[in-house]
C-alpha cells in the first residue's frame, strides 16, 4: 500500500504565548471514531495544536479536552466549536489505525516553546520512519546529547501530537517498550508498533 500525503494548514508560530480569549474561542475540535478508539483533533486553520487518542467514546475526548484545554491554557474552553474542521487529517489517521502506510511528516503542529535541546529531538525523531524503532539513548544521541535519555522520555512525555511526532516509535532498551500517555497505556504503543511491523513486511 502506497504512501498517502496530502496539503496541510501552515503550523501557528513555534513561540509560546499566552492565548487571548479569542484565539481560545478559535480553536476547533473534531472528534471522529477510528480501529484504537475515538480520537479528538484540536487547533484551527493554521495546525494542529493537540491529538488525543484511544479514547472509548467521544464524551471521553470531550473530557480529555477541557482537561488539556485548561492545562495549556490555564482556562476552562466552554466554546470550543465541534465540526469536522480537518477532514483530511482525520481520514488520514483513520487510515493509518486500519494499517496503512501513511506519511505526516507534512504535519505542522503548534508546538509550545521548545529549547534547543527538545527542537533536536523532534527533529531527530521525525526522520524516524514507518515501521521503525529507535531506544531513548540513540535518539539523545542524534539530538547531540548522548546522555540525556531521561530528558529524552520528557520530551516523549509531554508530546502533544502523537502518530504526528511519532513517540510511540521510541523504545527503552533492552526491548522494553518505555513509557506512553494515552488512555490504553503502553498496549496501545505495543499496537502501533505491531501494526507498523507487519504492514510493511
Amino acid at each position: 500500500m502506497g504512501q498517502r500525503t496530502a496539503s496541510v494548514p501552515k503550523a501557528i508560530s513555534k513561540t509560546a504565548h499566552k492565548a487571548t480569549s479569542n484565539e481560545l474561542f478559535s480553536l476547533k475540535l473534531s472528534i471522529f471514531s477510528t480501529e484504537i478508539g475515538w480520537c479528538g483533533l484540536v487547533g484551527n486553520s493554521e495546525g494542529v495544536e493537540r491529538l488525543l487518542m484511544g479514547h472509548h467514546s467521544a464524551a471521553d475526548v470531550r473530557q480529555a479536552v477541557k482537561q488539556v484545554c485548561k492545562e495549556d491554557y490555564n482556562d476552562s474552553i466552554k466554546n470550543l466549536d465541534e465540526l469536522n474542521w480537518f477532514p483530511d487529517l482525520s481520514e488520514r489517521l483513520q487510515d493509518y489505525y486500519q494499517g496503512a502506510v501513511v506519511d505526516f511528516q507534512d504535519v505542522e503542529g503548534n508546538l509550545p516553546r521548545l529549547t534547543t535541546f527538545q527542537s533536536r529531538v523532534i527533529r531527530a525523531l521525525k526522520k524516524v520512519g514507518y515501521g521503525k524503532q529507535i531506544t531513548y539513548g540513540e535518539l539523545a544521541t542524534k539530538a547531540g546529547a548522548p546522555r540525556a535519555a531521561r530528558a529524552v522520555g520528557t520530551v516523549m512525555s509531554t508530546n502533544r501530537i502523537p502518530i504526528i511526532i511519532p513517540c510511540h516509535r521510541v523504545v527503552a532498551s533492552g526491548g522494553k517498550l518505555g513509557g506512553f500517555s494515552s488512555p490504553q497505556g503502553t498496549s496501545l504503543k505495543q499496537h502501533l508498533l505491531t501494526l507498523e511491523s507487519e504492514t510493511i513486511q
